[in-house]
C-alpha cells in the first residue's frame, strides 16, 4: 500500500490537479441557463492554521483555494425559505506545509446571507477526504479513523466592491464517530480572499 506521506511532492501536485479535474466535472453538470453565464461564481484563497491543541494540533500554515459555482440560482433567491433550498456548491482543497498536517479536498454547500450590504456571514457543509494518520502510529498530527470525514466551516466577510471580498473562517473536518478507530478531527482557522466573477 503507498504511504502517502512518502510521495508528499509528488501527492500534493496531484491533489491540485484531482481539485481541477473535479471542478471541470463539477462545472459540467450545471445548468444549461447557468453554463450560458459565468461557470464558476467565485474564487477564494487563502490560508488557515490549526487551532486543534495538543495532539489534534496541526503545525504550519496551509494555503488552499476554494471555487464556488451557483447552478441553483442562490444570488437570485429571496427570503429564507428559498436562500436555504438554492445554496451555492463548493468545491477546493488545502495544502499542507509541514509533515504533520493533512492534505485535503473537500466539496459540499455553501448559505450566505447578508448582514449590510458590505458585510456578510457564510455557513456550509460537505465531506474531506484527506491523506491523514487514521491510527495511533506514534506520529504527531491528528488521528482521524477514516478517510472521508465530514467538513463543516462558518465565515464571516467583507464586500470592497462587487468582486473583492475578505473573509475570516473557520473550519471543522471529523468522522462524527462513525467509523471505527479514533475520531481526533481537524479545526482550523484563517483569511480568504474572494474574487465574485
Amino acid at each position: 500500500m503507498t504511504n502517502f506521506r512518502s510521495v508528499a511532492g509528488r501527492g500534493r501536485l496531484t491533489l491540485i490537479a484531482s481539485v481541477i479535474g473535479f471542478s471541470s466535472a463539477l462545472s459540467g453538470i450545471v445548468s444549461p441557463a447557468a453554463a450560458a453565464e459565468n461557470v464558476f461564481d467565485e474564487l477564494r484563497f487563502g490560508a488557515t492554521a490549526s487551532i486543534g491543541d495538543g495532539s489534534n494540533h496541526e503545525n504550519g500554515a496551509f494555503p488552499s483555494v476554494t471555487v464556488f459555482f451557483d447552478p441553483l440560482g442562490a444570488d437570485s433567491a429571496t427570503g429564507v425559505a428559498e436562500k436555504i433550498l438554492r445554496p451555492r456548491i463548493h468545491a477546493g482543497a488545502s495544502v499542507a506545509t509541514s509533515s504533520s498536517g493533512v492534505n485535503e479536498i473537500f466539496a459540499g454547500f455553501s448559505w450566505d446571507a447578508n448582514i449590510t450590504e458590505r458585510f456578510f456571514i457564510e455557513l456550509g457543509a460537505g465531506a474531506t477526504v484527506h491523506d491523514g494518520d487514521l491510527n495511533d502510529d506514534g506520529s504527531d498530527g491528528p488521528k482521524l479513523g477514516c478517510r472521508l470525514l465530514f467538513r463543516e466551516y462558518a465565515a464571516a466577510g467583507y464586500r470592497f466592491d462587487d468582486h473583492w471580498n475578505l473573509s475570516a473562517t473557520v473550519e471543522h473536518a471529523s468522522n462524527a464517530n462513525f467509523c471505527d478507530g479514533p475520531n481526533d478531527g481537524l479545526t482550523r482557522a484563517g483569511l480568504m480572499l474572494g474574487y465574485k466573477f
